[in-house]
């Protein structure tokens, strides 16, 4: 062991510190700052006590042992010698110097809900009047854990000290009241704003065995938070300070955080009122105050019950409110208010439940805005945009941007709920659907649409804004494709057929089923099959040469096939169009599948049978091999509409979707009356299909094939349902006719057409869309055909809706159209109905986009021929098919 040092005081006062035994060893000297030395944990005091700083930020402490506490290493002069810096009062940023092995100073990242804090190294400030083992125990459990700290002697320099640097934790000794009152220096500290978020640590002495322990109500009606018995380990001191770092701290350090939170409420536009779980206001905004005309002094703490309400609301509005957010689910919609003024103001309100702790609701959180369409609120509006604009001239364009959006919202709610509905829950539903779907990340088009005319109105004359609000109402309805009957369409006729085919039923009576039988394993064995294409009869092969032209009498086929002209038309179509090499499969699989198709469609039904699958897929091949439609579809897609030509309609009942949704059959059952038969026809002909490898025509192809191959196949049969056919039809005007018109007006260059399609084909959207229009107007192409057999399907379809109201009147169901009474109905005024409201402008986009000539003038001939019967008031028509019965 060396000697004791001895100790030196120049005459500037300074100290000089040098072992004894190391006398000669000029690297040894310590210089200490003036007035004090620290020497083992000592202050000793010299002739210049009166210039010693009362804060220190310890630069050269005394090592600690080595079994307590991280070496510590000096920092050194470049002559040699160690010097710690002189200190300064308070100014000193806290530096701690450790050696390689102490853990160095680091910011932690903290998460308080949707907010990622950084906070910075602790600071903590150590008031001792007199440095002791307590004081360095503190002193080296900060070096260990990373903290930076400072030591104040004084109550005065601790104060001031905290006001300069804030520090998270105070440690003020209160072991003895001989050199300052620790209560008193923490009341002065507590006394300063920033010390709210701030541990103060009181360091009290232990107590003996045969002492009770005090109170600690004394320190904490001071303003401590937390006592320490003293223990100079610098383990206990770190666990202290570690302890309370992760407590109380990180607590304080997210409670600052919301300081940012409540800066963005006062300054946000929306009114925000924050309550109680029991409706008690605990906070206004500003822009709140502005709008209601209250100052938060008057609400906050009050009652929601105790202000005044509007007698404008719904009776029963408070309770469905009531019962949506008690049950912890977010309500909003258009409610009125009461100002301080008295006025009546409408709101769009938006409540929010705020869980907290045990799972239960402990705020709700109101978010509201102006509703302008009545006086008060557009009085409201103008005086606060006016308020804005005499300000700053430099913040003129912002607030003009905050009024812009302030009567975009106003527009929005007005659009949503509709003026002309009287049912404020309904309303409410409306909106709080729509609203959630205009707030995802992911705009849909219409979303884009409706927030370009929004933009359009904010420059737009006031009769022109209010237009474009009526077009915002019309297009945030559900059913932007369905027409809405005008007074024109009074017409019985017209009304039944319409309403009987753009419904689903709806109007069921319970105890009523039907149930159809299915025709699952009808053969026909008068007419052999033939085993390839050319095997066919010659009265067959030659009624299918002319199969590729318009003019085809699928009627003739079907009396020569005896009822099975499906397997003849489809081997002849299937091999024009390569589907078996597509396919991979052989003739004899495809010859086999096409039979348990047709087997499987009910030749007891007037219209739809297997004649209608041949003539809608005979229809799909035509439109397939026009130079448009050929270029804008890949092989995969020709393959999949002539499939979907064959099964769109197997196994058809010859009931409506609405007469099988009404009489609750196993169908609608099984479909949620929901594209009840268009949904049966693909599943049935994939199961046909799947279940026999014998006509499994899918079996060789690619998994990946498959899947795309089924999934336009089901898309073009669904799209066969007529309750989304105007749906259909104005996405295709929209997405094909319009763009392909526009570039035919900008290019007058040959090439034009090829273009065209070679665009369509670089969107599978304009694909699908192609698809379905092709299969939907081979369906329905019935009135496109020559006369006579326009005159046929006409008399079929009657036929078929006249048996099904017959046993609609049996049964007891609702009649879907009553018009088709076989008594009563006027085929001509029926055929004029769909043309004019299904037919015509399905044909004339189609047209446009394929050519088709030949269609446009059998339709024009047709409906003339309609109309004329219809004028001269015949009451039926005699058919072909009467005639030969």
């Amino acid at each position: 062991m060396g000697c004791a040092p001895s100790i030196h005081v120049s005459q500037s006062g300074v100290i000089y510190c040098r072992d004894s035994d190391e006398s000669n060893s000029p690297h040894q000297t310590t210089t200490i700052s003036q007035g004090t030395a620290t020497l083992h944990g000592l202050f000793i005091k010299t002739d210049a006590a009166d210039s010693i700083p009362s804060v220190l930020a310890y630069q050269s402490r005394q090592q600690p042992p080595p079994s307590s506490g991280p070496r510590f290493k000096e920092r050194r002069e470049p002559g040699g010698s160690a010097r710690a810096r002189a200190p300064r009062c308070c100014g000193v940023e806290a530096e701690t110097q450790t050696s390689n092995a102490s853990v160095q100073s680091s910011t932690t990242e903290i998460q308080i809900g949707p907010m990622r804090l950084i906070q910075d190294p602790i600071q903590v400030l150590l008031i001792f009047a007199k440095e002791d083992n307590q004081s360095d125990g503190f002193w080296w459990a900060c070096d260990r854990a990373g903290y930076r700290c400072n030591i104040a002697r004084t109550p005065e320099s601790a104060l001031e000290c905290f006001l300069d640097k804030q520090q998270e934790i105070i440690v003020i000794d209160h072991r003895n009241s001989r050199y300052f009152d620790a209560e008193d220096v923490c009341r002065s500290i507590r006394a300063t704003k920033p010390s709210e978020h701030s541990v103060i640590l009181a360091v009290v002495p232990c107590t003996s065995a045969d002492h009770e322990e005090t109170s600690v109500l004394p320190l904490l009606n001071a303003g401590f938070d937390r006592q320490f018995m003293e223990n100079s380990s610098i383990t206990a001191c770190y666990n202290e300070l570690i302890q309370i770092e992760h407590g109380e701290v990180r607590s304080q350090f997210k409670l600052r955080a919301c300081n940012a939170v409540f800066a963005a409420l006062d300054h946000c536009q929306e009114a925000v009122e924050i309550t109680s779980e029991d409706h008690v206001i605990q906070y206004v905004n500003p822009a709140f105050e502005r709008m209601m005309g209250y100052h938060k002094g008057e609400l906050i703490g009050k009652e929601l019950t105790e202000l005044p309400k509007s007698d404008k609301n719904c009776a029963d509005l408070l309770d469905t409110i009531n019962t949506f957010i008690k049950k912890g689910k977010e309500w909003q919609g258009v409610y009125y208010a009461r100002r301080k003024s008295g006025d009546s103001i409408q709101q769009h309100v938006k409540i929010t439940p705020v869980i907290g702790q045990g799972g239960k609701i402990r705020h709700f959180v109101s978010l509201k805005r102006l509703h302008c369409t009545n006086e008060n609120n557009k009085q409201l509006c103008k005086s606060h945009c006016d308020e804005k604009y005499t300000g700053d001239n430099s913040q003129s364009e912002s607030h003009s941007f905050k009024c812009k959006n302030r009567r975009k919202d106003s527009t929005d709610v007005k659009s949503i709920t509709s003026q002309s509905s009287d049912a404020p829950g309904l309303q409410t539903r409306r909106y709080s659907s729509v609203a959630r779907i205009h707030s995802m990340t992911i705009e849909a088009p219409i979303t884009k649409v409706i927030n370009i005319i929004n933009a359009a109105q904010e420059n737009s004359p006031i009769t022109v804004a209010e237009a474009l609000d009526r077009v915002l109402e019309i297009l945030r309805t559900t059913e932007l494709y369905s027409p809405q009957l005008g007074t024109k369409d009074e017409d019985p006729h017209t009304s039944d057929l319409v309403g009987g085919l753009m419904t689903d039923g709806l109007r069921r009576l319970s105890g009523n089923e039907y149930v159809f039988s299915k025709n699952m394993n009808l053969s026909h064995s008068h007419f052999s099959v033939p085993n390839t294409i050319s095997d066919v009869p010659p009265c067959i092969a030659q009624l299918l040469d002319n199969e590729e032209s318009w003019d085809f009498n699928i009627f003739e086929l079907e009396a020569v096939t005896n009822k099975r002209p499906l397997v003849y038309l489809g081997l002849k179509v299937f091999a024009r169009f390569g589907v078996s090499e597509f396919l991979n499969c052989s003739e004899a699989t495809l010859r086999a599948w096409l039979q348990v198709i047709e087997a499987n469609y009910h030749s007891s039904n007037a219209y739809h049978n297997s004649t209608h699958a041949a003539d809608v897929l005979h229809a799909t091949a035509f439109f397939l091999g026009k130079e448009r439609v050929k270029g804008s579809l890949d092989h995969l897609d020709e393959v999949a509409a002539l499939i979907a030509a064959t099964i769109h309609d197997v196994d058809h009942p010859g009931r409506t979707n609405s007469f099988l949704c009404n009489a609750g059959s196993e169908l609608a059952v099984l479909y949620n009356d929901t594209a009840v038969l268009e949904s049966h026809h693909t599943a049935l002909a994939f199961q046909l299909t799947t279940k026999d490898s014998k006509c499994n025509i899918f079996k060789n192809i690619d998994r990946n094939h498959y899947r795309t191959l089924r999934q336009a196949i089901i898309d073009m049969v669904l799209a066969t349902e007529m309750t989304k056919h105007f749906e259909h039809v104005n996405k295709f005007v929209n997405s094909i006719n319009k763009p392909m018109a526009s570039e035919e007006t900008s290019s007058h260059s040959e090439g034009s057409d090829c273009d065209c399609t070679a665009n369509i084909k670089n969107f599978p959207d304009n694909q699908t869309l192609i698809k379905r229009m092709m299969i939907k107007c081979a369906d329905v192409a019935n009135p496109c055909r020559p006369l006579e057999l326009c005159i046929e399907w006409a008399g079929r379809i009657s036929e078929e809706y006249f048996a099904q109201t017959d046993e609609e009147k049996r049964q007891g169901l609702p009649v879907v159209m009553p018009v088709f009474d076989r008594n009563t109905c006027s085929i001509p005024k029926s055929q004029i109905s769909f043309i004019d409201y299904f037919v015509t402008d399905m044909f004339d986009a189609w047209d446009a986009f394929a050519h088709l000539p030949v269609l446009m003038q059998h339709l024009a001939s047709n409906y003339k021929h309609w109309k004329t019967l219809d004028e001269l008031q015949c009451k039926s028509l005699r058919l072909p098919s009467e005639n030969n019965n």
